[in-house]
């Protein structure tokens, strides 16, 4: 844009107003109780709307070959049958309490989540702890559940976010259970019936499990209702899945998967950060978010609204149980992809190199705390925040002291934050394009290497 352009520009917006104080966050009261299983139970009372959400966390780490498959397709069978219900019973019961359940699985854990009128939070309980305690997993269900998720794994496999998540996996943990997102489709295509039912009967079990209840239900109900569902779920003499340390991370370099005739570069900049109880996250947390965190960021500014590379690049902090790490990401033209790394290294450069301003900071912060209280703000969203929380060892003050801990970050601890964990020197790259057009012009920038999404 022209200075001239931008001149005018800026004389026909009105001053931008004031930011107001950022919001308070209430703390909830939060009720426990650890069963004689291990099982950890929390309960918070949130009146407003007469419903009760419940989030259920199963440590569930593996580390055979074939576990992320196996773990794939248990997720979406995990609702197909019980000792008491077929697949189609299992649904009319959950629906005929004005509720939903669904479950997941990631390289960490088993989650399992849902909701329904808070007159029936016993009935939903008595539906969860079913699954769990007599999950039965039948053959023609099981045969469905896979198929689909073989289709879905193959369709994922030709997008280029899916590749670029399975690069950046690839590059931050290497042959690490962390270092896959994907199963591949012959691998899912081996899972049986019966090699869910072994897998759940090793692995499903209350002992480091969390379950979360939030709604309109007294607490003390609310932990008394769980010791009796679950009063059936007891651990297994079993050793638990441990996950070897993450290897350590070594930057630099740019790793390039092909995907030939593709008219954009999925961009990917990632980095190891600290872990939420780290000195120095809260400092990060405002310095990245002056970076590329939000719409106000130096990075949609420059990439986004002066060059027009791409329509909305971005970096987050995301955190597993052994690891934390920072991923920048923007879709841009093929064309421009040499351009666009040297934009969005040139910003990492300029934010660990030169502190950002204090107006900077107030303004992050406004946002960061206006989105935790955001995520608060219903039933659904305090449940699976508290989920993270409590299962990542916090507590529920973790509410209150986060955002202290980002109104006490000044702009010296932000410069030092940036110098340690934005300078590009302690970044990778990963990119997923055209390689035969991409390669040449970013090899000016760093050694490539050209990698296989497995």
């Amino acid at each position: 844009m022209s200075p001239k352009r931008s001149a005018l520009r800026s004389a026909a917006l009105p001053p931008r107003p004031a930011l107001g104080p950022a919001p308070k966050i209430a703390v909830p009261t939060v009720a426990e109780r650890t069963l004689g299983s291990g099982l950890r139970v929390a309960a918070v009372r949130r009146r407003g709307v007469p419903l009760v959400e419940i989030r259920l966390r199963v440590p569930f780490a593996g580390t055979a070959k074939s576990h992320l498959a196996r773990s794939a397709v248990l997720g979406e069978s995990f609702f197909t049958g019980t000792a008491s219900h077929d697949a189609q019973q299992l649904a009319e019961a959950i629906q005929g309490l004005g509720g939903s359940l669904g479950a997941s699985t990631d390289a960490d854990r088993l989650a399992v989540g849902g909701s329904a009128l808070a007159e029936n939070l016993r009935p939903l309980l008595e539906l969860l702890a079913s699954t769990v305690t007599g999950n039965t997993y039948p053959a023609d269900e099981v045969a469905g559940e896979r198929d689909r998720v073989a289709e879905e794994v193959a369709i994922a496999r030709t997008t280029p976010s899916a590749l670029a998540d399975e690069a950046v996996s690839h590059r931050l943990f290497g042959r690490h259970p962390y270092g896959r997102d994907l199963p591949t489709v012959t691998e899912v295509a081996a899972v049986t019936a019966g090699s869910l039912r072994t897998l759940h009967a090793q692995q499903v079990s209350p002992v480091g499990a969390l379950l979360v209840i939030v709604g309109d239900v007294a607490p003390t109900r609310a932990l008394d209702l769980a010791a009796q569902t679950f009063a059936d779920w007891t651990a297994h003499a079993r050793t638990p899945v441990t996950l070897p340390p993450v290897p350590a991370f070594v930057p630099g370099g740019i790793a390039l998967v092909d995907r030939p005739g593709s008219v954009q570069t999925s961009l990917r900049v990632v980095a190891p950060a600290p872990p939420r109880d780290d000195p120095s996250y809260a400092a990060l947390s405002l310095v990245n978010t002056v970076f590329a965190g939000y719409f106000s960021s130096r990075l949609v500014a420059n990439i986004r609204e002066d060059k027009g590379y791409t329509y909305s690049p971005h970096a987050g902090i995301m955190h597993a149980d052994l690891a934390s790490y920072l991923a920048v990401t923007a879709d841009v033209a093929t064309e421009v992809t040499a351009p666009a790394l040297v934009e969005t290294r040139y910003e990492m450069a300029k934010i660990a190199a030169a502190p950002v301003t204090q107006d900077e900071l107030d303004a992050a912060g406004r946002y960061l705390v206006g989105t935790l209280a955001l995520s608060t703000a219903s039933q659904a969203g305090l449940a699976s925040t508290l989920a993270r929380l409590l299962d990542a060892g916090f507590d529920a003050t973790w509410l209150r002291s986060h955002p202290a801990a980002l109104g006490r970050v000044t702009v010296d601890s932000a410069h030092e934050a940036a110098q340690r964990w934005l300078a590009p020197a302690a970044a990778g790259t990963v990119l997923v394009g055209d390689a035969e057009r991409i390669r040449r012009s970013v090899s000016a920038l760093d050694t490539v290497d050209v990698v296989q999404v497995n």
